[in-house]
């Protein structure tokens, strides 16, 4: 065919593409198909709170505000902060979480000098750049009562993608007044429209929870947490909704996608894995079919199952990307597959975490949830943000590697 005839064809087919675009939008519900979705409708997403898209570029930096009283965007420029500050705060990171030695749940989390030094400096770049800027502009103070902190859902892009912005903070001083969780409860979304798409639901007698556990995965460190883990999770929850666990050789991707297709809730404390060539095969490590082999629940097979309005997900053990220098945030990754495939909230790590403070949090995650009765209204964000207080008071606040992974995203 000749380049002019290959011409006329892409013409020809980008005429009937336009008509059929026209045709299907003459219809009723379908008259924004494919459309920008406009602000007025955006608004919609920010019911629960601000939302801050943090764009991290290396011409500039910026913050777009959108709130659901407001009829535009507002944009906020970030002149302090730089694409070279976001390569320096992600490169601290990195290093700590390497003396660390945080490669997966179930190791030992190292003590070296100078860790929590590093940590601390990326942790106030943020906040001096970044968060506070923000705070300062939403007219948002540290005095309010805890329990009617305001609600924010961070939408970072770029190198901030990486950037732990919940726990942003001056960590060299003392009191109330210089970390983000004075002021606000922090949760995170992929994008925009993500938040659309989810509706609020309530629990009752009929809801469903599901519970995955791997205390022992062939080829991988063992999860002796995850008892409790499960534990505390049926203690929480039996009697207010309905349990069903499947645990070690019970769980493989078979009979743990046929369960997630019967429950609203998923809970899964395994290890995990990003697959930085095709995120669509990062997974989920359970047995295999076969006794002694593991096999990988991967989001290409949990997206090809029809799961619509489910409510929480709850990823409790996931592997960071053993030896990647980028340090690919694989639970956030694992977690916008779980939002794409229909749960409407998702709490995951940003790394791996400590096997004995995974119990710690689910059970106060799933008591305080069970209390509300609620999911959709930034009810998971707030459970998340007093466990994780309540965890960092119990392990130290400048224990950076055990309370800063966990986040929630979604609604």
């Amino acid at each position: 065919m000749s380049s002019e005839a290959v011409g006329q064809q892409r013409r020809r087919l980008a005429r009937e593409y336009n008509e059929l675009l026209n045709e299907v939008r003459t219809l009723p519900g379908f008259e924004e198909y494919l459309q920008p979705i406009k602000v007025n409708s955006l608004v919609r997403a920010a019911r629960n709170g601000a939302i801050i898209v943090v764009n991290c570029h290396a011409d500039r930096c910026d913050a777009l505000i959108v709130k659901s009283n407001q009829s535009a965007v507002v944009h906020l420029p970030l002149p302090s902060f730089s694409w070279d500050k976001a390569l320096t705060s992600r490169s601290k990171i990195q290093s700590s979480l390497r003396r660390l030695g945080l490669r997966e749940r179930g190791f030992r989390i190292r003590q070296e000098p100078g860790v929590k030094n590093e940590f601390m400096s990326a942790l106030a770049i943020i906040w001096d750049d970044i968060v506070k800027p923000v705070l300062d502009f939403l007219e948002y103070t540290p005095d309010g009562p805890s329990g009617n902190l305001p609600h924010i859902t961070w939408c970072p892009t770029g190198l901030a993608s990486f950037l732990p912005l919940h726990a942003a903070g001056d960590y060299d001083r003392p009191g109330v007044g210089s970390r983000i969780f004075d002021y606000v409860i922090s949760s995170y979304t992929p994008t925009l429209t993500a938040l659309l798409a989810t509706t609020p639901s309530t629990l009752n007698r009929d809801s469903r929870v599901l519970a995955i556990g791997q205390a022992v995965t062939p080829g991988h460190k063992p999860l002796v947490g995850t008892i409790p883990e499960l534990g505390y999770v049926k203690s929480r929850v039996e009697g207010r909704v309905e349990y069903s666990q499947l645990v070690d050789a019970q769980a493989t991707p078979s009979t743990v996608l046929d369960a997630m297709e019967q429950h609203d809730w998923v809970h899964l404390a395994c290890h995990a894995h990003q697959n930085v060539n095709d995120p669509t095969k990062s997974g989920f490590f359970l047995h295999g079919d076969t006794a002694g082999t593991k096999a990988t629940l991967d989001l290409t097979a949990i997206n090809r199952r029809s799961f619509k309005n489910k409510g929480l997900a709850f990823l409790s053990a996931c592997q960071t990307a053993t030896g990647d220098e980028t340090l690919p945030d694989e639970a956030v990754h694992l977690a916008s597959g779980m939002l794409m495939a229909g749960y409407s909230s998702v709490i995951a790590t940003m790394w791996s975490v400590v096997d004995e403070d995974a119990p710690f949090v689910a059970d106060k995650v799933y008591g305080q949830l069970m209390k509300e009765g609620k999911l959709g209204n930034g009810e998971a964000g707030k459970a998340l943000h007093d466990a994780v207080a309540g965890l960092r008071e119990k392990v130290g606040e400048k224990e950076f590697g055990r309370w800063v992974p966990y986040i929630h995203i979604g609604s």
